[in-house]
């Protein structure tokens, strides 16, 4: 059943349909960094639920200004003072946002661009590609700030960067930027002129994909990750068995058949 997403809702990101199919959902607390509170998590729970069902190809995620997103909102969790129960139903809802990104099933594509730091960290590590500009350094200060990482970040950053790194990040406040951000998996691709433009031209480029062989990329590998090698080989057997003989592609692999499409290239 087919959705719609009331796009008026939404005050703390700001969204816009393209008319190929790829939505761009940018944090606008450009003040803030673009740190995370509470408000902002909601927003992205409630998004990310309905972009599966709303006919949304892929996702451009990005931050309003010179920041991505600078984490966890400090000055709302000072404030809140919160119980220790009620954090953890706080990093519950972050894990919720997170994890409907990471297994929704539709591309994400983060542009990157300054502060990716403690919590955002966690949400660009939540999408399924990064493109990082010249500007872009990546951090988890929580040990500076008497804090340890609750949206994630010892799963899918310790998945980047390994264990080692990601305890040296979180104990001595370890930044990392430029090439060797990149080389570490931290970001997929590093341009030296716009991270949007070019998250932009994946998210069309994954957006002619057919949409059942997306979901698959984008939802039964992380998955996948999760299971034995055993069960992980059946059940990539199980999903491979449905997406590759979907009536949509019978067109796509006849067009290779003969000849008329595209070929591999290593300048493609």
């Amino acid at each position: 059943m087919t959705v719609e997403i009331d796009i008026s809702r939404f005050t703390n990101l700001a969204i816009n349909a393209q008319e190929d199919g790829v939505w761009v959902v940018t944090l606008n607390r450009p003040t803030k960094r673009n740190a995370l509170d509470i408000d902002t998590i909601e927003e992205l729970v409630e998004f990310f639920s309905l972009a599966p069902r709303a006919g949304v190809k892929a996702v451009v995620l990005a931050g309003a200004g010179d920041h991505f997103c600078a984490g966890l909102d400090l000055i709302e969790h000072h404030d809140e003072d919160r119980s220790p129960a009620d954090f953890m139903h706080v990093c519950l809802r972050w894990h919720e946002a997170f994890n409907k990104m990471e297994y929704g099933g539709v591309p994400i594509i983060a542009a990157l661009q300054g502060a990716v730091v403690g919590g955002g960290l966690e949400l660009a590590s939540s999408a399924h590609i990064r493109v990082m500009d010249q500007t872009t350094y990546f951090a988890l200060p929580e040990g500076q700030r008497g804090l340890f990482t609750g949206g994630g970040a010892t799963i899918r950053v310790t998945d980047l960067v390994g264990k080692s790194r990601m305890i040296d990040m979180m104990l001595t406040g370890r930044v990392y930027k430029g090439q060797e951000a990149s080389d570490l998996g931290l970001a997929q691709y590093i341009v030296e002129g716009s991270s949007l433009d070019k998250a932009m031209e994946l998210a069309r480029r994954a957006a002619e994909n057919l949409p059942l062989s997306n979901f698959a990329i984008c939802s039964a590998v992380s998955h996948m990750q999760n299971m034995s090698a055993l069960d992980a080989a059946y059940a990539e057997a199980v999903v491979a068995g449905v997406v590759n003989t979907q009536p949509d592609a019978r067109a796509r692999l006849a067009a290779f058949a003969d000849k008329s499409a595209a070929r591999v290239r290593p300048d493609s």
